[in-house]
């Protein structure tokens, strides 16, 4: 990469969009609550992650990567402060330059509204073609040395997956929806699934399903070994907000809040 990559964070242009984020909660079943939230970015007006990805070019995504952890961690610091309650937020290998570096205006933010590095997980998709494994590598490194943990996203449907998970391990891998879809009444995904979670088991990887929207799939899901969920199942993406959740015995509810004045 260039070092255009590091000019564009500090001295660029700021970005020529507005965007927010939208939290879809991460339920643990087997304790029937909320493990964490993952921040999906969305447009000011609610607009769908496709309408800002596509605002993004090679001039301004390093700026938008940096602001997008900036805003979710900001947002998270009010929405759900002092817990232990997770925040997963995406980013994009290819747009961190060097890994020291760039991750200095997450941490500041962290420090400024006082979220801890221990509830902060990175996810990195596989449909993004690595430019360079050693460099996500060297990302991971970096992340853990600060106690970050990281996730790799969309497992099962992009470039490379098990290459991926056979060069590096992170702490957590999220099943593809297109995986998930029709699990119960499908033996060869059940079967790939619980593969896939016994090999994860052996590397000492979390499995977490998302994109779960059925009570067949939930129960497939959880015949295979898995505790970790998210979908439309248990709540959908709340704008700037903490949607209300339905768990498992429905004894858990968390009340949508709005934000505090910043």
């Amino acid at each position: 990469m260039s070092k255009t990559g590091c000019q564009g964070c500090r001295d660029g242009a700021p970005l020529p969009f507005g965007f927010t984020m939208a939290f879809q909660p991460i339920i643990d079943v087997s304790r029937d609550r909320v493990w964490g939230y993952e921040a999906l970015v969305r447009g000011e007006a609610g607009e769908g992650a496709g309408w800002v990805l596509g605002q993004v070019n090679e001039s301004n995504r390093y700026k938008f990567d940096q602001a997008c952890r900036v805003r979710a961690i900001e947002l998270a610091g009010a929405l759900f402060p002092d817990t232990e309650t997770r925040l997963s937020i995406n980013f994009m290998p290819n747009a961190v330059y060097e890994p020291a570096a760039c991750i200095r205006a997450t941490l500041e933010a962290a420090r400024r509204v006082g979220f801890s590095h221990q509830q902060i997980m990175f996810e990195f998709t596989e449909n993004e073609r690595m430019a360079d494994v050693g460099h996500v590598q060297r990302i991971i490194t970096e992340y853990r040395k600060h106690g970050f943990s990281t996730a790799l996203d969309d497992f099962g449907a992009g470039y490379a997956g098990l290459n991926l998970l056979a060069s590096f391990q992170p702490d957590l891998i999220k099943l593809d929806m297109e995986l998930i879809r029709g699990v119960a009444q499908s033996p060869a995904r059940q079967i790939i699934i619980a593969c896939v979670t016994t090999m994860a088991r052996e590397l000492g990887v979390t499995v977490l399903a998302e994109g779960v929207e059925t009570e067949a799939e939930l129960m497939a899901l959880r015949a295979a070994g898995i505790d970790l969920f998210q979908g439309y199942l248990f709540a959908k993406p709340a704008l700037a907000a903490l949607p209300a959740v339905r768990c498992m015995s429905d004894s858990v509810s968390v009340t949508a809040v709005e934000p505090q004045a910043a």
